[in-house]
């Protein structure tokens, strides 16, 4: 046998050669692969080869390989081994400990992760019940040198991450380990401490010592395994072993932060001990961690560590880098500083009574001086540390608190800098960066969440801190930097503050004086760059709400933003704008309209002059834009204020009056209505070159048309009747009642917008038809492109991001086709966004237009009134929703087809790069449109009132939901979660069968989101409507059998499974009983157990069964349908490991008799009397 064992492990050798050999060619390593895998199977020489591979003379390749051998054969074969081959391997194993390593310095670490590994399994399989001295013989292999005291602690680490963290034992053995762990856990404890108090001495000892180097690092080696196994335990233990002996443990933490080989694991130590929940009587120890001996640790080891944490590249060179082990310790022990304060916010003013502590000051000036770091990240990691302190009821009010924010408060100003991105160096943060964050992207996301965190805090130590003159400390920082970085910083720290102190400071104590003194510096602040002009105008708005209290500077505000409407970087503007001066222009207008909107009766005074300025800048355009018809939406916004219907209406006339004419014009009715006219109107059929530019006639016609378009939008979207009932009576706002009573309002823009209606439909109808082949023939060269996604949507859709800093002097339109692309889709959106506002702003005079449902289709209306459910929207939603779920339905079987392809011949298509990123770009666009047409469905169909869970929500929250439903869903309850709409819908039952396949078939698209919300919010909603009804069996069948394929494509997401789950058992048991043919479809399902579904069938149906509980019966049900989860490609060819249950050594015997029925009295005193026993 010798000999075959020899010659076995020789073929081995050469075989896991040839796999570990870069020159081995594919097939070769294929096949080598393969005698492994199979040897580890099937053969019955594993052990004996396994361990003469894992000889400490072998390379540590050869022995890593036998070692896994024996992990293989413990995981698969341990249930089918003899005791006594057990009992050998066991024997082998602890040799291997003992006996089978080099030095601990020289030892590889995945031998050593192999050994503790294979350990580990036996212990999961044996102990206590079989192994009941294993913590005996671990502590006695510590005699043998520090090599096996590592291979211990790590042995313990492991065994604690499977059965504690990870939890990937059967439910027995786990809580068998885990109680015996407890029980066990002083001795644990004190073992673990005494091995790092010795080798902690030891090295201290021996580090200074040029002869005892490798003895030191050995102890130090030793030290740090300890201080991870320790880590593995502090995290679940209970908090006796914490703070025990006066917090013993914490105060050698403290101490071990001094010595930089130590101090990092010593850190997460710390961390992970003072992050512990739990009784605060309990926690009350961890105060002791403020004493001045602990804080004084951690502020020395944080200085030294920020010292160190930064090294010079080379005495050459000035740049220097950031050295990652000091800077995770700095990391760590910031987030020690916040975990304290945790506490110190959970115990102080709590029933526990503990005190503010004395050296309060010193703790903050710590987390104050990791506030002001470089780092952003230590930064942010502060900020909700700092929330916490300055919204505590005790602590808000102390001294220290308050004087420290305004510290706080000046560094926030500096704070909210966007400094430090990876890809530069003109800042101490950029070094920093370049370890947190791959690229300016990722840097760009943390900073935005970092900024809005930060302006929340500040919002908090608002509450706490009333500062006498809130703004001086701005104003001279306002004044004096011109970098655009510091104007953002400062925008962002006036809207926080603004908006706190119109929050919480009443009328007479606001600090209208000083306010007004920056708002008059913002005011006189001149600038070209587009950038610090837009936080400017920012300013403005944040700080207009004080101008309610000063109206004489409402005119120089109008002025300042009106100048920004018509802001150019030079004089001459023949040169394409840039999106930065585009931008600022619309916020300027953004600014204005917004003003309009919140403070209409501020602004009436002035509405003479805003108008005369529109008219004088309308006069004086060659071509009207977007800009002039935001002021336009402005002066309605205003004009709402004049509670008159008849001057309204004259206005409204008067200001419209030039667009419905040219809109209304025949030339235009013409354009709208011709394709290949209105091509040639636009353009799109001319060949334009670069260098040519876009002819300047259909430039200016594209102008007319989008001007028109924006007036009429901001018009109807912003024209509205007085909120009060009396005050529209009497403006003659009301045209009749309803019959019911309801007023009819009237709108002053009604009859622009019936002249403008027409055509519009008819651009509607000629914008439809440009995606047919002969229209899209007429496109030139130059455009045939036109109709594509533009790039900058695309990024959208793909979730790709630009920084602002990088388009700064990019044109808007980088050619001619993408200004034809913008503009045709531009235009595109604003006739459906008209169309959405007249529904809400015109209501009956919308809905009453002639044949209005058959010139519409696509748009979903929230104001509705009933009686036009049947005339208007039915007609128009039912071929809709068929459409879609035909629409989709092959666009989605194309993915599914598409990955099934890209599966087979991977290499080919990723080589595409292009083709692969439309094909991304694709699905995604499928994926959005998906979830719109279920949106609208379901916004049409389910009431608000109904209980519709978050899509963010715990799962167990849906599944109570879930079973909510299913107990009180009964075929009588019809239309209880139905909309009025719904109710509609469902009367036709056409209409109703369609959105119920496009809801039910949607489940098994590839968009886990989607699946999740239809089947929570949707499936059963609409389903339970029909199911008193006379349903065919196929179509229930159908409905099932599609729960059913959703899970096998999202049953590996929990979110799904859990949702799904319980749709399919709404479904079974609701229907079950009428419909047999669900039993026929669960007898299909792989692997189900037909006795099991016989005892669930029977508990269903007999009412005289039995009842269990919602929790047994839903677990009963998910075990039923298990065979039709899918599982990740990860998981589907994984092998399994089965461990088998001991018996259990806790499990208490349950009494023999009924104490209620066999007692001799039956009253509660005699029941519960101590001579009981029985109980």
């Amino acid at each position: 046998m010798a000999d075959q064992v020899a010659a076995m492990c020789d073929q081995l050798i050469k075989a896991l050669n040839v796999m570990m050999d870069a020159e081995t060619g594919q097939v070769y390593r294929l096949e080598a692969l393969k005698f492994c895998e199979e040897f580890k199977e099937t053969s019955s020489f594993c052990v004996p080869c396994a361990l003469q591979l894992a000889d400490k003379a072998q390379p540590a390749v050869v022995r890593h390989f036998g070692l896994q051998i024996l992990e293989h054969v413990i995981k698969f074969r341990w249930n089918n081994m003899p005791q006594q081959e057990k009992v050998q391997l066991k024997e082998c194993a602890m040799h291997l400990l003992s006996t089978g390593t080099h030095s601990i310095l020289e030892e590889e670490s995945h031998i050593k992760d192999g050994l503790s590994r294979i350990t580990v399994e036996m212990i999961k399989r044996e102990w206590p019940q079989h192994w009941p001295d294993m913590l005996k013989e671990m502590e006695a292999l510590t005699s043998n040198g520090e090599a096996q005291t590592e291979l211990v602690m790590l042995i313990l680490l492991r065994l604690a991450e499977d059965v504690i963290t990870f939890q990937t034992l059967p439910t027995q053995r786990r809580r068998d380990i885990q109680q015996t762990l407890t029980q066990n856990m002083e001795s644990i404890f004190s073992f673990m401490m005494a091995i790092l108090h010795l080798n902690v001495e030891e090295y201290r000892k021996l580090k200074g010592s040029p002869e005892h180097e490798l003895q030191a690092r050995a102890h130090c080696r030793v030290a740090v395994a300890t201080l991870n196994t320790l880590a593995g335990y502090i995290d679940w233990v209970s908090l006796v072993y914490i703070t025990s002996g006066n917090c013993h443990l914490l105060e050698i933490l403290c101490l071990l932060l001094s010595e930089p080989e130590l101090q990092l694991e010593a850190a997460e130590c710390l961390l992970i001990a003072i992050s512990r929940k739990g009784k605060l009587e309990d926690r009350k120890p961890f105060m002791l961690l403020f004493d001045d001996v602990a804080i004084d640790y951690m502020l020395s080891a944080a200085q030294s560590a920020d010292g160190l944490a930064i090294c010079m590249k080379s005495n050459e060179s000035q740049a220097v880098d950031v050295v990652e082990r000091r800077y995770i310790f700095l990391k760590r022990l910031c987030q020690v500083l916040c975990a304290l304060g945790g506490q110190l916010c959970s115990l102080v003013g709590s029933d526990v009574e503990v005190e503010v502590p004395a050296n309060l000051s010193k703790y903050m000036e710590a987390l104050l001086a990791f506030t002001t770091h470089s780092s952003q990240f230590l930064k942010k990691t502060t900020l909700p540390t700092w929330g916490s302190l300055f919204r505590h009821e005790a602590l808000c009010k102390d001294a220290v608190v308050v004087q420290m924010a305004a510290k706080f408060l000046r560094t926030s100003m500096t704070n909210l800098v966007k400094a430090g991105f990876p890809s530069r160096d003109d800042n101490p943060s950029c070094q920093y960066s370049c370890v947190d964050f791959d690229s300016d992207e990722d840097f760009n996301f943390f900073f935005n969440s970092y900024r809005a965190q930060l302006g929340l805090v500040i919002a908090a130590e608002w509450l706490q801190y009333q500062i006498s003159s809130p703004i001086d400390t701005g104003l001279s920082h306002l004044r004096l930097p011109r970098a655009l970085v510091q104007w953002d910083a400062m925008t962002v720290f006036m809207e926080c503050m603004a908006t706190q102190i119109f929050k919480n400071l009443e009328e007479e104590k606001l600090p209208i004086d000083q306010s007004m003194e920056l708002l008059q510096a913002v005011l006189n602040y001149d600038t070209k760059d587009p950038l610090i002009l837009s936080c400017v105008l920012t300013n403005v708005s944040a700080l207009f709400p004080f101008v309610i209290h000063r109206p004489n500077f409402l005119p120089q505000v109008l002025y300042k933003l009106f100048k920004a409407v018509t802001f150019e970087v030079g004089q001459g503007n023949k040169a394409p704008r840039s999106r930065a001066v585009k931008n600022v222009r619309r916020h300027a207008c953004s600014s204005i309209i917004k003003i309009c909107r919140d403070y209409p009766r501020v602004l009436l005074p002035c509405f003479d002059m805003f108008y005369n300025h529109v008219k004088k800048l309308c006069s004086s355009q060659a071509t009207l834009s977007q800009m002039e018809s935001s002021l336009m939406e402005s002066l309605v916004l205003i004009s709402n204020e004049f509670k008159d219907f008849e001057k309204q209406k004259a206005f409204i006339d008067e200001l419209m009056a030039s667009v419905v004419a040219d809109w209304t014009s025949e030339e235009m009715r013409h354009v709208l209505s011709n394709p290949a006219v209105y091509l040639s109107f636009v353009g799109a059929d001319q060949v334009v070159t670069e260098q040519s530019k876009d002819a300047d006639t259909s430039g200016l016609n594209r102008a007319r048309l989008s001007f028109c378009l924006y007036a009429m939008m901001g018009v109807v979207k912003r024209a509205r009747w007085p909120a009060d009932l009396e005050e529209a009576k009497a403006g003659g706002f009301v045209g009749g009642l309803t019959p019911t009573g309801a007023p009819i309002y009237r709108n002053p823009c009604t009859a622009q917008f019936l002249a403008f209606l027409p055509n519009l439909l008819a651009l509607i109808r000629t914008q439809n038809s440009l995606f047919t082949p002969e229209n899209m023939a007429r496109l030139s060269e130059t455009f045939s492109r036109a109709h594509d996604v533009m790039d900058a949507e695309k990024n959208v859709v793909l979730g790709l991001s630009q920084n602002l800093l990088d388009i700064y002097d990019t044109a808007v339109y980088k050619s001619n086709l993408e200004r034809m692309q913008g503009f045709l889709s531009t235009l595109y959106d604003n006739c459906f966004h008209v169309l959405g506002s007249a529904g809400v702003s015109l209501q009956q005079d919308f809905y009453t237009i002639e044949r209005l449902s058959e010139e519409i289709a696509g748009s979903a209306f929230s104001s509705l009134d009933h009686e036009y459910y049947n005339s208007l929207l039915c007609p128009l939603l039912g071929p809709l929703f068929a459409y879609m779920q035909q629409r989709l339905n092959v666009k989605w079987q194309l993915i599914s087809q598409r990955t099934s392809v890209n599966g087979e011949d991977e290499e080919v298509v990723v080589c595409q790069e292009s083709h692969v990123t439309q094909e991304m770009l694709e699905e995604q666009l499928v994926r959005l449109l998906t979830r719109e047409v279920l949106d609208l469905l379901s916004v049409s169909c389910i009431s608000k009132k109904g209980h519709e869970p978050a899509a963010d929500k715990e799962d167990i929250d849906e599944e109570e939901m879930m079973m909510d439903s299913a107990q009180t869903a009964s075929p009588a309850q019809s239309t209880e979660e139905l909309s009025e709409l719904g109710k509609h819908l469902l009367k036709h039952e056409n209409i109703y069968m369609n959105m119920l396949t496009l809801t039910f078939t949607s489940l098994s698209w590839k968009d886990t989101t989607n699946c999740h919300r239809t089947a929570s919010m949707v499936c059963w909603t609409l389903l339970r409507q029909v199911i008193g009804g006379n349903l065919l069996p196929e179509a229930v069948t159908w409905f099932y059998t599609s729960v059913l394929r959703a899970l096998q494509v999202h049953g590996q997401h929990e979110v799904c499974n859990s949702t799904l789950s319980q749709l399919a058992m709404l479904i079974y048991e609701n229907l079950r009983a009428r419909y047999p043919e669900l039993r026929a479809v669960m007898t299909q399902i792989p692997n189900i157990s037909v006795e099991a579904l016989d005892q669930y069938d029977h508990r269903l149906l007999d009412p005289n069964a039995q009842k269990v509980g919602d929790k047994k019966r839903k677990d009963h049900f998910r075990k039923l349908i298990e065979g039709t989860v899918g599982k990740a490609l990860c998981q589907q060819f994984r092998k399994e490991v089965h461990i088998r249950n001991l018996p259990s050594l806790y499990k208490s015997p349950k009494p023999d008799k009924d104490v209620v029925q066999n007692s001799e009295a039956t009253g509660l005193e005699a029941l519960f009397a101590p001579e009981k026993n029985t109980l």
